[in-house]
C-alpha cells in the first residue's frame, strides 16, 4: 500500500501496464486503446437526447452503434477517476496545478485556469478528430500496430510539443 502513497510513480511501470492493456482490448473488444472517441460517443448520445435524429448521421452512428466505443468511454472516466484517487492517496494537500504551470505568467485564479484547460482541451479534441484520433489512440496504440499513419503523427506530435513547449517556458 505505500505505493498509493507514493507523490509520484515509476512512468516506466505504467507505461508497461498501459502497454499490456492493448492485449485484453484487442481480444476482448477488438479495439484500440483511445479516449477521443469516447468524447463523440459521449456528445452523440447527449444531443440524441434532445433531437433522435442525431444518430441518424453517420459520424455520430458509427460511434453510437458499437459497444467498443463504451469501453473507451469507460476508459476516459477510469482515467480520470484513477488521477483524482491518486492524487487524494499521495497525501498531497497542495493545488491541482503544477510548478511549471504557475511559473507561468497566468492568471493564479481557479476561473481564468478552468476557462483555459477547457479551450485548450476543446482545440486537442477537435484536432484529435481532425487527425482520426488522439495521442493515446496514435502513440500507443497505433505503434503498436506499426500504423505508418500513427507514426507520422506521432512524429509531429512530439515537434508541436517541441515547439510549444520552447515557446512557454522559454527562459531569458
Amino acid at each position: 500500500m505505500d505505493l498509493l502513497r507514493k507523490s509520484m510513480r515509476s512512468p516506466y511501470l505504467a507505461g508497461i501496464i498501459i502497454g499490456l492493456l492493448q492485449i485484453p482490448a484487442f481480444l476482448l473488444v477488438d479495439t484500440a486503446l483511445g479516449a477521443s472517441s469516447s468524447f463523440v460517443t459521449a456528445s452523440g448520445f447527449l444531443f440524441s437526447a434532445f433531437d433522435s435524429s442525431v444518430a441518424e448521421i453517420k459520424y455520430f452512428a458509427k460511434y453510437m452503434s458499437k459497444d467498443k466505443y463504451f469501453w473507451q468511454s469507460a476508459l476516459v472516466t477510469g482515467i480520470a477517476l484513477g488521477a483524482f484517487i491518486s492524487y487524494k492517496a499521495s497525501g498531497r494537500t497542495s493545488s491541482f496545478s503544477s510548478p511549471s504551470w504557475r511559473s507561468l505568467s497566468v492568471s493564479p485564479a481557479a476561473l481564468p485556469r478552468i476557462i483555459q484547460g477547457f479551450i485548450g482541451g476543446f482545440v486537442l479534441l477537435i484536432g484529435a478528430r481532425i487527425a482520426g484520433g488522439c495521442t493515446s489512440g496514435h502513440g500507443i496504440s497505433g505503434l503498436a500496430q506499426l500504423s505508418v499513419g500513427s507514426s507520422v503523427a506521432v512524429v509531429f506530435m512530439f515537434v508541436g510539443g517541441i515547439i510549444a513547449a520552447n515557446l512557454l517556458y522559454k527562459r531569458s
